[in-house]
Order: structure tokens, then sequence, then C-alpha cells
């Protein structure tokens, strides 16, 4: 027996020498000029070889496979450290010198291809915004995007649902037309999105069809979001927003390993409120008035070194005492701005739970992804609301008819396997699997009062209700490839499949006033299906280190549908529309000057829309019917330029220009064709701009410390927001400020938005109902970080 443990002992001793005369080890210190930097993040990009830097600087990595690798250091307060290695057998050591943000331009790490890749390296248009940049923008919500990326606008009725549009692809019911993923877990449709922007680490915004990978509703692009996650150090931070109209905004965070290099948490919250803009002059006090609270949790296990798993939870609730605050007409919303006359009152709930458990491991050549997901979200309004934006009691929609109704969820899937980089081979390849299933079970019941006969009806005081349930499940199989033609010349190759089949039922019931319930509509159902294809073709030539050329094609798809029960007649309800598709034409350049301080990208696209979704919306039941009526033409240019001239002078200009225009479109109202051909796109203005300037000037006397002061400026074009361009708002122009100090770990900030008090229209519905944008505000943030 004695005998048999030694050889088993010596057999695991030569098994283990064996294994590490065919593996790499990294080690290496992190330094700042001649300073060694802690809790620095050391990352081989594609793999799950992670670690961090101790109290000296220093880090090791070991049992790592020989061959090529992208090596990533990100440090707080620094410009990321991003260089492509070769890692021979035995033990290799790096020096890593990183520089202060006011010194060099980031270059960003980014997942936009579902492979971790440096900004200026993947041949994509892509806008990205990292964690510094978004609290220097103060960007809270998702609409804030607008402008900052070019050709993006995003704006919503009240309801913090936002319409995104990007270069003239727009959002026309609750499946959006630009995509929303945090944290790599799809926001399946405006339902069950959290727009709000929170302990955010960076946005990465994909513009033009990404069909390929993302899939379904990702013909206009995809704004991919990702919040900060624990690790090895302890972290932390505390945030205080005070502003006009009552503004507060609270917000913490808290990061922390519970057993090192093995199990890590991270939590945070927010909590905001404010008056509302508006007053009701029927009540004589402020309308929408709103409280928003938010929670993001983390539970990180890493099994060993090639394992990991990871449980996130996010929930979102919103109350909103006052919810679409809109006018209606241009003249009225402008003559009396931020007043409105309506004889109802009610409070918006809105309750939002997002849950995912992802598993990541590194095997011997290839990198596995897996993600199972569950959304559900809660809206209704506790009292009727006002649907005829006046002080008579004409109309009002009613839907709180209990928790088993107007509550949306949805189960996702899905599996990735992708090539890991040290490869000798050409070939780099991405593929996976996606599965969905949603439940949409709404009713809403339309209320006639005592004035309905104003509205031309025989009958008042009666509600007409409308039952509309929604079963949808779905697949699809996508991959993509990527192969080295030369030294410098890469093709991309890439093909997703999507099918879905939907179920929908619906019944209409007519309820007077102390009555009983007739059945107007029998309980009725249909069934669909739809099928796509989406291809992508591109090429990109590495000109130099720091210069980028690339070429596209991508097929664009935005999934078909069946329309609700609505009151209206002439538009019958299970009538199936189809899938809208859009092919994409783009060239672009990607650079990088002066040792990082100059950055130039430039974009040329056209696009092709084919079965354009039309969305026409059924008025007093505020239901949207959608045609396939369209083929549009979209054509534009992109710049993104940002520079550091100065040390500690930073500047950045984006511009966008979009020519939408529709070749084809007829739609049907009230029973009749109406042609409306070459008219303009809506919620998409012609030009987008945006300019910031922000200076930092360290102050040695008071040790650890920078003064700081930013002004930036945003011009939107010219837009129409209804298909027959008769409600347009001209160009404007907003400007927005920030001056403060940040002494060590505390920043103080003074801030003011809109500065001008710019009176415009941010969104309307075509029958006219108006919602201004934000007014001038302003205030003072304190926030520490530990």
């Amino acid at each position: 027996m004695r005998k048999a443990y030694t050889l088993i002992i010596l057999l695991c001793c030569i098994c283990t020498y064996s294994k590490s005369q065919t593996q790499a080890t990294l080690e290496g210190s992190v330094f700042y000029k001649e300073s060694q930097l802690s809790n620095a993040t050391i990352t081989l990009l594609n793999t799950n070889y992670r670690t961090y830097s101790d109290a000296k600087g220093n880090f090791k990595i070991q049992e790592i496979r020989p061959g090529k690798y992208y090596l990533h250091v990100q440090a707080d307060g620094f410009s990321d450290f991003l260089e492509e290695i070769q890692l021979a057998v035995g033990l290799q050591k790096q020096a890593i010198l990183l520089s202060k943000t006011e010194q060099r331009l980031p270059e960003v790490v980014v997942t936009a291809d579902k492979k971790e890749a440096g900004m200026q390296k993947t041949p994509l248009s892509l806008t990205v915004l990292n964690a510094k940049d978004i609290q220097a923008m103060r960007l809270r919500d998702a609409k804030d995007l607008t402008a900052i990326v070019p050709n993006l606008y995003a704006a919503n009725p009240g309801d913090l649902r936002n319409v995104i549009s990007i270069r003239g692809i727009t959002t026309t019911s609750y499946d959006p037309a630009v995509t929303t993923y945090i944290d790599e877990v799809n926001q399946f449709s405006l339902d069950t999105y959290i727009s709000q922007l929170h302990d955010i680490e960076r946005i990465e915004v994909l513009r033009g069809p990404q069909s390929s990978l993302y899939g379904r509703n990702a013909s206009g692009g995809v704004i991919n979001i990702i919040t900060k996650q624990p690790g090895n150090n302890t972290s932390g931070f505390a945030e205080i927003s005070l502003g006009n109209y009552h503004a507060q905004r609270y917000a913490l965070g808290f990061r922390t390993p519970l057993v090192h290099d093995k199990l890590y948490f991270g939590a945070s919250a927010m909590y905001t409120k404010r008056n509302g803009y508006y007053t009701n002059k029927s009540t004589q006090s402020s309308y929408d008035d709103m409280q928003l609270h938010q929670g993001n949790y983390f539970l990180t296990y890493n099994v060993h070194s090639k394992l990991t798993f990871q449980l996130n939870v996010k929930h979102q609730g919103h109350s909103n005492e006052g919810p679409f605050p809109l006018v209606m007409g241009i003249d009225q919303a402008f003559e009396h701005p931020f007043e409105l006359d309506q004889n109802r009152n009610t409070t918006m709930k809105d309750q939002t739970v997002n849950v995912s458990l992802s598993a990541r491991y590194q095997g011997k050549n290839y990198l596995l992804n897996a993600q199972s997901s569950y959304q559900q979200n809660y809206r209704y309004y506790q009292n009727p609301i006002d649907g005829d934006f006046s002080s008579n009691d004409i109309i009002a929609i009613v839907n709180n008819y209990g928790r088993p109704w107007n509550t949306n969820s949805v189960y996702m899937q899905e599996v990735r396997l992708s090539s890991t980089l040290p490869s000798a081979s050409k070939f780099r390849w991405n593929m996976g699997l996606y599965s969905f299933q949603q439940h949409s079970p709404t009713k809403q019941g339309t209320y006639y009062g005592n004035d309905a006969g104003m509205y031309g009806l025989p009958l008042t005081n009666f509600t007409d209700i409308t039952i509309n349930k929604l079963d949808t499940w779905g697949g699809a199989a996508f991959g993509q490839v990527d192969y080295q033609l030369s030294p410098d010349l890469y093709i991309t190759a890439g093909l997703r499949y999507d099918y879905e089949h939907r179920k929908q039922q619906i019944e209409g019931t007519f309820l007077p006033d102390n009555g009983e319930v007739t059945v107007t509509t029998p309980d009725t159902s249909a069934t669909a299906h739809y099928s796509n294809l989406s291809p992508k073709l591109s090429f990109n030539y590495q000109i130099a280190k720091d210069n980028l050329l690339y070429a596209s094609y991508s097929r664009g798809f935005r999934a078909g549908g069946m329309s609700q029960l609505s009151g209206d007649p002439t538009q019958p309800p299970l009538a199936s529309y189809n899938a809208e598709h859009s092919n994409n034409l783009e060239i672009g350049s990607k650079n990088m000057f002066m040792n990082q301080r100059l950055k130039l990208n430039a974009t040329l696209f056209y696009s092709q829309i084919k079965n354009g979704q039309i969305p026409v919306l059924i008025m007093p039941q505020a239901l949207t019917f959608i045609q396939n009526a369209a083929m549009m033409t979209s054509k534009g240019l992109e710049l993104e330029l940002a520079a550091i001239p100065l040390q500690g002078l930073e500047a950045s200009y984006n511009f966008g220009y979009t020519h939408a225009r529709y070749n084809d479109l007829t739609v049907i109202t009230e029973g009749s064709n109406q042609d409306l051909s070459h008219n303009k796109q809506i919620f998409t203005p012609r030009t987008t701009s945006f300019l910031s300037l922000q200076y930092t000037r360290d102050i040695p006397a008071l040790g650890n410390s920078k003064l700081f002061g930013r002004i930036e400026h945003k011009n939107i074009g010219k837009q129409y927001f209804d298909l027959t361009n008769t409600l347009s708002q001209d160009s404007y122009s907003l400007w927005n400020a920030r001056i403060g100090l940040q002494y060590k770990r505390i920043e103080l900030a003074l801030w003011g938005a809109n500065l001008s008090d710019e009176k415009y229209i941010a969104y309307a519905y075509d029958f006219g109902a108006i919602n201004l944008g934000s007014p001038r505000t302003y205030g003072l943030t304190i926030k520490s970080i530990f």
C-alpha cells in the first residue's frame, strides 16, 4: 500500500512538473512615474485570466497557455493601458507605466462585438463613454445621450420609456428599434426597460444595424451599458445632489471581496425625487411630481481560475404623480409653457425587476459564456388618467385591474462560445444560441364621462374594455468569423437566424356605470410566426498602429407582430404585420494622433428600409396599430473629434447628419389611403452636434486636489413628430455647465442644464399632444469615494 501511495505522489509530481513546463507565467508591476499603483485591474482580454496589483503595485498570473494576448490594465484616474504581448513557456516580466487621464485620451476596452477589444481597434461605428465622462456629463437617463452620440435622439412623453432613434431608424412600438443591454442582459421591450443610469462603468453605443450578433430589434443600433463590478479591492461611494424644483438625489455603492480571489460582493442604490415642471391649472398644483428608487446587487464566485459564476439582481420603482404632462397644440404649449389643464389627477406606479445568472468558463481553445435571465414589469394608474388632456370630463384611461393584468414578464437564455486569442490560426470565431419566452397580458378601459357628448358619442358614463394577451417565444443561432487575409487586413463574416412564434388572444366588453358587463368582441385568438436571416460582411485595414479603415454591409431586422383590439372598426384586431428589414452600407475611419492626444473618427452610411413598420395611434384608446407601409432611404455622416491640446484641457466635438426620407409611404387613416411619399422620418433631427470643453488644474497648496470647470453645447436640428410633417421643432441649442473642487476623495460641484431656459418640443404625438423638454435646472452635488 505504501508503494502505491508513493507511486501516486510521484505521478502527480511528474504531471505537475510537465504542466509547468508547457505553461507561461506573467508577473510585473504597475507604475505612475516612480510610484507603484495598487488595486489596478490586470486582464488578458477574451480569457478568464484577471488579477489585481497589490499594495506594492505587483501582480502575477499563472498557468497561462503560451501565445499572443492583449494585456489590459485599468486604474482609477489613469488612462487604460492596452498592448499586445507574446507569452512563451516560463516566466515573463512586464513593467506597466500608466498616464493620467488629463495627459492622454483613453483607449477604452469594449465588448461591442461580443468580444473584448480596444475601442479604436473595433471596426464599428461606436461611441464610448467611460465612468469619468458619465460623471462629467451628469448622465442620469438614456435620453441624455441625445446629440452626445452622433445621429441619436431620445425622448419620452413622461413615462420614462424612451423612444430612441439612430440614423432615422426609430422605435414605433413597445418593441424597440434600438435595443439596450445592461450587463449583457437584453432589455427585451420598453415594458421591462430600465432607463435610469446609476453607478455606470461605461456606455457603448453601436450605430447602425447589429442584427447579426444581437438579433431582433437591433436594426437601428445597440446601447450597451456596463455597471461597475466587484473585485479584489474594497471600494465605494456616497453622493448627494440637490437642485431647483426641490430635486433630490441620493446614491451610494459598496464593493468588496468576501473571500480574497474567490468571492466578491457589490451593491449600489439610488433614490431621486423632484417636483413637477408643469402646473395643473385645474388643481393649482404641480404636475409630474416624481420619485424613483433603484438597486443593483452582484455576487461573483470564482470556482477556480477558469470558472466564474455571477448572480445579479436589479430593480427599479417609479412613482409619478401626473404622468404624461401633455398639452394639445404647439401654440398652446409655447404660449403657456409648462401649464396644463386636466380635470383628473392620478399616480402611475411602475415596478421593474431584472435577475440574471451567468457562467464563464475558460477552456483550452475557447471561452464559454452562458446566461439565464428573467425580467418583470408591473405598471398601472392608481386612478383613471386624463385621456382628453383638458378640464372636461370626456375621456379617461383605466388599467388598474389587479396584478394578473399589465404584468409583463420574459425569460431569456444565451450560450456563447468564442475562440481565445492565443493561437497561430488566422481564424477567430464566435457562435451562440439564444431563446426567449414572453408573457404580456394587457387589460385597459376607455372611460367616457359626463362630457363625452362633446366627442360626438350618443352615450356617456361607460367603459369600453379591451383585453390583449400576448404570448411569444423564439430562438436564434448566430455566428461570426474573423479571418486575417494579411498582417494588416481582416475580413469579418457573420450570420444569424431568428425564429419567433406569437399567439395573441383578444376580448372586448362594454361596462356602463352601475350596469352589467356586455361582451362586444368574443374571446378570439390567432397565431403568427416569423423567421429571418441577418448577414454581415466587413473588411478592416490597419493602415498603421493607430489608424484603422473599415467598410461593412449589414442587414437589420425588427420583429413582426399582430395588431391589438381597439375601438376603431377600420383597424381590425389580430392583423399580422411583417418584419421590417434594412440594408446598410458603411465606410469608416478611426485614428489616433499626437501620442494619443488627438482622436478623429469619421463614418459615411447609406441604408434602405423595406416593409417599414409605421405606427398609427388609435385614439382615444391610446393603442398603437402597426402597418407595413413604407420604403425609406437614410444616408448621412458622423464625425467624432477629441483632443488634449494642453495639459488639463480636454475638448470634444461630435457631429451627425441624417437625411431620412420615405421613398414610398401610404397610410390607412379612417378607412382611406393617404399618400405621404417623400416625407421625412419622425424623431430624426437633420443634424446633431455636441461640443464640450473641460479644464482641470491641480492645486498643490491643498495637497491632492483639483479645480475643474466644464461647459457643453448641444444643437439638435429640425425634426418632425408626425408622418404628415405638420408637427415640427426647429433647430435649437442647449447649454450645460459644471464647476467644482476635488479635494482628495471628496468632490463638490455646482451644475446647470439648459442654462438659457430654451423652450422646445421633446416629444409629440401625431394627434397634436405636446411634451416640452426640461426647463433650466441647477444644483449642487457632493460625492465621496473610498
